[in-house]
């Protein structure tokens, strides 16, 4: 049997979270949620998921301060930013520190799973 790929939400708002666990739990992935950048972390070392989709607007721990970190530590997964606000500096930042896509909320479903199927794909 095939390992289903792990993929980490981490959203501050816990209605986002749910949506898009729904969405990719009935594509079939295995889905853990975060509600901040610090539970992130922890499950990310517990956990180690394939891929992370982050807010980028979060308290404490942001989503580049997030990007930073899990690059850092943990070079292989991959990571899609999610932000409300359209920013040019934040997807500049995001994309140079590593970010795979950067993607604005509300999120269209198809377009995330084109880019979770892309990564996946070449890993």
């Amino acid at each position: 049997m095939m390992k289903k790929n792990r993929i980490l939400i981490v959203d501050d708002n816990v209605n986002m979270g749910i949506t898009l666990q729904d969405i990719l739990i009935d594509e079939g992935y295995d889905v853990l949620v975060a509600n901040n950048g610090q539970e992130a972390l922890n499950i990310i070392a517990d956990e180690g998921p394939h891929l992370i989709i982050t807010d980028l607007k979060m308290p404490n721990i942001n989503g580049l301060e997030l990007l930073e970190l899990v690059k850092h530590q943990y070079p292989d997964i991959g990571i899609i930013m999610m932000t409300a606000v359209g920013e040019v500096n934040s997807y500049l930042h995001a994309m140079k520190n590593g970010a795979l896509e950067y993607i604005t909320k509300p999120v269209n479903p198809p377009i995330l799973k084109k880019m979770i199927v892309k990564f996946l794909e070449k890993n």
